[in-house]
């Protein structure tokens, strides 16, 4: 009889990925949405079974895959289905929200790294090399059009369009890794919710502002800044790559903890929620208050501001 249940759940649920795999593929704007569904029904099926049946599972939507699309319709299935499999199954054992989070976002990024070396491999397309020569383009196209209207393009400028497109090119790895996690964020964002209608005891987020990162992470930051001032790799070389990836990797963790400090503050203070959310659409307005933010997240983790904080309170 369990086994007859199981079957049934797992059929419905196939059948239910196999029409938003069709509707991701062939209905652009609606697939779009439908895309941040697809590791639903894996995220359901592995919170209620064991894990040999939800990788059974996993293979069966991913040979369907096969049948109903194209090969874009593996890649899709491999990524959203193994990564939906392994949340669901870190929620059936009781883990916490975050890592949950930070298993689903590991195998997504996994999933990502391996689908483009192979990409490469097999198929000789490299789509990040292919979105920086149409960068470099437009940037020789705005140029063009420039100088036929009797206008001289302004060399600063040019320069600064010119690095950014070379630093988008070296920071390939810190792209992979931060749109793993945010993707991941708006998979649970989506999912979770459906989740708990069907009563499946998911974990929830602590308040935001409960986010501490380990201080170890500030001191990697550190010996990573006092490398790169040493070193002081010359762009194109191995070192360069690397420093540059984990120099901007490790910036984005302290904005994320001054971000974090920002909330606690408001919230101590007993400031309008409205506060800290203006402060966060400032950051991406003005780079100063970025720079800010990160300095209060490095103060934050290396002196213990919330905690003085608390104290004087």
């Amino acid at each position: 009889m369990k086994n007859t249940y199981k079957l049934t759940e797992g059929a419905i649920l196939l059948a239910i990925f196999a029409v938003m795999l069709l509707i991701t593929l062939y209905i652009p704007g609606l697939g779009l949405i439908v895309n941040f569904f697809l590791s639903l029904p894996f995220l359901m099926f592995g919170a209620k079974h064991d894990w040999k049946s939800t990788a059974v599972f996993t293979l069966a939507a991913v040979l369907l895959s096969m049948i109903l699309g194209s090969f874009l319709a593996i890649p899709l299935a491999l990524a959203f289905g193994t990564t939906g499999a392994v949340m669901g199954y870190m929620v059936r054992e009781g883990k916490s929200r975050f890592a949950v989070y930070i298993a689903g976002s590991v195998v997504f990024l996994v999933n990502l790294v391996a689908q483009y070396a192979l990409s490469i491999v097999l198929f000789n397309i490299n789509f990040i090399d292919e979105m920086v020569t149409v960068f470099r383009s437009s940037v020789d196209q705005a140029i063009n059009m420039l100088e036929q209207i009797g206008q001289t393009p302004d060399e600063k400028l040019i320069k600064q369009f010119e690095t950014m497109v070379d630093m988008i090119e070296v920071l390939v790895p810190s792209m992979f890794v931060m749109s793993s996690f945010f993707i991941v964020f708006l998979l649970q964002l989506a999912s979770f919710p459906f989740m708990k209608r069907f009563g499946i005891k998911v974990p929830v987020w602590p308040p935001f502002r409960e986010l501490n990162l380990p201080k170890s992470i500030l001191w990697y930051y550190l010996i990573t800044m006092i490398v790169a001032l040493v070193m002081q790799p010359e762009q194109g070389t191995y070192w360069f790559w690397v420093i540059s990836n984990l120099t901007f990797i490790l910036q984005m963790l302290m904005v994320l903890q001054g971000v974090s400090f920002v909330f606690y503050f408001s919230y101590i203070k007993g400031y309008s929620k409205a506060v800290p959310i203006i402060v966060l659409v400032l950051m991406f307005l003005l780079p100063f208050i970025l720079y800010i933010v990160r300095i209060l997240g490095i103060i934050d983790l290396g002196f213990d501001l919330r905690k003085r904080l608390g104290e004087k309170k």
